[in-house]
């Protein structure tokens, strides 16, 4: 497990990440903030994005009759597919009020919202029979904890998916120092784990099945047009421009972050891994 070198960021810290940079990821990836999936590699980048939804829900077997909780929904995007494209009835969890706000604006029907910290919802056991977590795992610091809320929260035979940022198994000490630690800092990232620390947590919660794809080769063009479209929108609005100059504000390093992550894939520092297993 990566840790930051400094203090690692709680709920509130994680929520005011994503509160001040809105309009910054909105300018630079949309209202869909997950990785895109190149399978053929000539997708445009809202196709890849889309492909990683319906791979996700052909893992989840969501149909008309599901009901889905998606952990750490953000603007509400993967929710309202799989509500408009499959029928499902889908429970989107967020701890951001800013993309709460926007979520609910946009969330049609058979798509509900909370805004909570996701450990803490207060949703009856067995409600769901699929819980989908998008890269928002990271964001926990007591992923154990996550581990056993997604198993009360499923039905018998339910089916949990969990798409990660990872950290390399064995990383070096430079990798760690100079790229891992770094983006848990900037990327207010209690933890990064490994795939087979997060294995191990699966099967200390009596998940059973459970599999595992590494999809880094197919997601990490995500990067290569996130730091071009940073680039282009910093030239490009004087407003962000301003604002990632100001000296006092936190997230300022948001700009270095996405080249930091872009490098950290490109050399195989950081891994994408998709996991599925049944309660």
């Amino acid at each position: 497990m990566i840790y930051p070198r400094t203090n690692g960021a709680d709920g509130a810290a994680v929520a005011a990440h994503y509160d001040e940079l809105d309009r910054f990821y909105r300018a630079v990836w949309g209202t869909n903030l997950h990785h895109g999936y190149w399978q053929s590699g000539g997708e445009s980048t809202e196709e890849a994005i889309l492909n990683l939804s319906r791979l996700v829900a052909k893992l989840a077997r969501i149909t008309q009759a599901s009901r889905v909780c998606d952990f750490g929904c953000g603007y509400g995007a993967t929710a309202r597919f799989f509500a408009q494209e499959y029928g499902a009835h889908v429970t989107g969890i967020t701890i951001s009020q800013r993309q709460h706000e926007l979520a609910k604006k946009t969330a049609g029907g058979n798509v509900d919202l909370l805004l909570c910290d996701g450990l803490v919802n207060n949703l009856p056991a067995q409600s769901f029979d699929a819980l989908v977590a998008i890269e928002s795992s990271e964001h926990i610091g007591d992923k154990p904890a996550f581990f056993q809320e997604a198993h009360r929260l499923l039905r018998p035979g339910g089916r949990l998916i969990v798409a990660a940022w990872l950290a390399r198994e064995q990383a070096t000490p430079l990798e760690t120092r100079f790229l891992l630690q770094p983006i848990c800092e900037e990327g207010r990232l209690p933890s990064l784990a490994t795939a087979s620390e997060y294995r191990a947590m699966f099967n200390a919660a009596r998940f059973r099945h459970a599999e595992y794809s590494d999809l880094s080769r197919k997601v990490r063009k995500t990067w290569s047009v996130c730091a071009y479209r940073l680039v282009k929108t910093i030239g490009g609005n004087a407003d962000l421009r301003r604002q990632l100059l100001q000296r006092d504000w936190s997230n300022r390093v948001f700009a270095k972050t996405v080249f930091r992550i872009w490098l950290a894939y490109w050399t195989g520092s950081m891994r994408y891994g998709i996991f599925s297993a049944t309660k």
